[in-house]
């Protein structure tokens, strides 16, 4: 189980570097409804990463009966390093403010109902974060986990992946204004410095799943 954690620790710390979702927190944390709507902002981006990664945790599941050779796990960390790396490069070169989608000012009135949807949305239907969510799915389900096992790991990778979001949300809690000065401050700088923050976390990942992928299948 914590050799599994390891591997799967860096997948869910890119996904937990991606600005729009810590943006999105602090600026529903402006609110007159900021707990109910960055809680339910922090539930559905935890539903979306769970049914990311908990479907290819189950795909592997499924493949590692019948597979008989052990080499499918290594050619899909191969591929899914392959494809997340040009997406790092991407990111160098895209601009921070002009990164940001048009709708973030809109958040000033949103509801529960629209942030949880906004959460899923930011987690689901993101391709940088499925990709993410896959790799740590399929090297959970890969692995020699029982389902208790298995699932414990989904939840702790999901934990590790929704801590930017959690942990602005706790700040508030304990902290209450005091903390709007220091998170504003925090918002800006990721507005201005939103790709390169995403850059470096996917193009780590990256080069760690070519890595993987290359050393299991050189020993294979």
């Amino acid at each position: 189980m914590a050799a599994v954690i390891g591997e799967v620790t860096p997948y869910a710390l890119a996904i937990a570097m991606s600005p729009s979702s810590v943006i999105v927190t602090i600026l529903l944390l402006s609110t007159s409804r900021a707990r109910a709507a960055v809680s339910a902002f922090l539930a559905g981006r935890v539903s979306g990463i769970v049914l990311g990664s908990g479907v290819f945790a189950a795909l592997a599941s499924f493949v590692e009966l019948y597979e008989v050779t052990p080499t499918w796990a290594d050619w899909a960390r191969l591929g899914l390093g392959l494809v997340l790396l040009p997406v790092g490069v991407q990111l160098w070169w895209t601009p921070g403010d002009e990164a940001q989608p048009a709708w973030l000012p809109s958040l000033n009135g949103a509801s529960p109902v629209r942030a949880m949807r906004l959460g899923l949305l930011l987690s689901a239907a993101s391709p940088k974060t499925v990709l993410l969510a896959a790799a740590g799915g399929l090297a959970i389900g890969a692995a020699d986990l029982s389902i208790t096992d298995t699932a414990v790991a989904v939840a702790v990778f999901t934990a590790i992946a929704a801590v930017t979001v959690a942990l602005p949300l706790v700040l508030h809690v304990l902290l209450a204004a005091r903390i709007h000065t220091a998170l504003d401050r925090a918002r800006r700088w990721l507005s201005a410095h939103s790709g390169g923050v995403m850059a470096v976390g996917i193009s780590a990942t990256s080069i760690v799943l070519v890595a993987q992928g290359v050393a299991g299948l050189s020993h294979g």
